[in-house]
């Protein structure tokens, strides 16, 4: 298996991950921090164990969209931070699906918080902190080059079965997925994967029984717990 040389410097470093090369080219270490941030990092903290937690539950994850077909960059977790994946250009379009009504939607639209949406709906965001992650449609990302209507059309379907299948999944679990984040990227042959992480960082997942927020939500509105919540999400995606 690919190894990074302990003292390698990360060749990048997001707000939740570091990147690592390996010495094959096409693969790339992620490391998962502990590290927490909100809105769009003006809110920092750390949540104990949370880089640990996440990437054991994106690997389930990950495994577990494969069963289904759908193309990621997971290949393998050699330890509790790390992850080894597929080397990916990033498209510059994060998508977002909303299941229940909350936060931004509420805010722009007026909806009533947890209203249940009759159809999910799909969302694009330029990936730009500095301008705030704007709100985008496909004719921005084909006119700014970001992607080709191809490709989109490519992502909205993959996003969308994505959506069926773990809303399944953590229905199964009594946890209710109200939104959550993707990111996809683009493979040396030019193959559209999913990248990134799915975890309670990238999702907001409510206890489907008593509505209790087991996500990223509890440490940006100070709920507390935030690490009892990450573990109990970790506890219900690997349970038999």
């Amino acid at each position: 298996m690919p190894e990074r040389p302990p003292t390698e410097q990360p060749f990048y470093e997001g707000k939740a991950k570091r990147l690592y090369h390996t010495d094959d080219p096409e693969r790339v270490l992620q490391v998962f921090k502990d590290d927490a941030t909100a809105f769009n990092g003006l809110k920092k903290g750390q949540i104990a164990d949370k880089g640990v937690r996440n990437n054991a539950i994106s690997s389930a994850l990950f495994g577990y969209l494969h069963g289904f077909g759908i193309p990621t960059h997971f290949l393998d977790r050699p330890s509790e931070r790390e992850m080894l994946v597929r080397r990916l250009e990033i498209i510059k379009a994060e998508v977002v699906i909303r299941n229940v009504a909350t936060g931004s939607l509420v805010k722009r639209y007026g909806l009533a918080e947890g209203t249940v949406l009759t159809t999910p709906i799909l969302e694009l965001y330029l990936k730009d902190d500095a301008l705030g992650d704007p709100l985008m449609n496909d004719d921005h990302a084909t006119t700014f080059g970001i992607a080709t209507a191809a490709e989109l059309a490519t992502i909205r379907q993959l996003a969308t079965k994505i959506n069926g299948i773990l809303r399944d999944f953590f229905a199964a679990r009594n946890l209710t997925l109200v939104d959550f984040k993707l990111e996809f990227g683009r493979t040396s042959t030019g193959e559209i994967i999913l990248g990134d992480e799915i975890s309670p960082d990238t999702c907001r997942l409510w206890d489907a029984t008593t509505g209790q927020k087991l996500d990223k939500d509890r440490f940006r509105q100070d709920l507390g717990d935030v690490e009892g919540a990450y573990a109990e999400v970790l506890r219900r995606v690997t349970a038999d």
